[in-house]
């Protein structure tokens, strides 16, 4: 059984940076796995914003590619997103995600509409509030 725990988020002026960590349990060790991070602003759709597999291969929403960056230990116990030049439209509730199969990274991440990311992905954190003031 695998379990997430995301931290690192908090209250950033419009510029600045965040770094979002992501605590993986239970991960068995060589398995191929595809995690992921997601948002969810209120009164808005979740979205995705970037995924990484286990050979490193990363994928960006066009909304963050240049300013978010996506990364993994050698462990795959940890993920992390690296937030850079936050604006204020970044502000959301992040989520990590993660799921073994195959399928789950092969739509690019910003193409995943919230029922396809539920479907796609099986283990899920609680999230990390990020907010960034103008």
């Amino acid at each position: 059984q695998v379990q997430l725990a995301e931290s690192g988020g908090g209250s950033v002026q419009a510029g600045g940076s965040l770094r979002l960590s992501c605590a993986v349990f239970g991960y068995s060790y060589g398995t191929y796995v595809c995690m992921a991070w997601f948002r969810q602003a209120p009164g808005k759709e979740r979205e995705g914003v970037a995924s990484i597999e286990t050979d490193g291969r990363t994928n960006y929403a066009d909304s963050v590619k240049g300013r978010f960056t996506i990364s993994q230990d050698n462990a795959k116990n940890t993920l992390f997103l690296q937030m850079n030049s936050l604006k204020p439209e970044d502000t959301a509730m992040y989520y990590c995600a993660a799921d073994y199969r195959f399928t789950a990274c092969m739509t690019p991440i910003q193409a995943l509409g919230p029922k396809q990311a539920s479907d796609g992905f099986g283990y899920w954190g609680q999230g990390t509030q990020v907010t960034v003031s103008s």
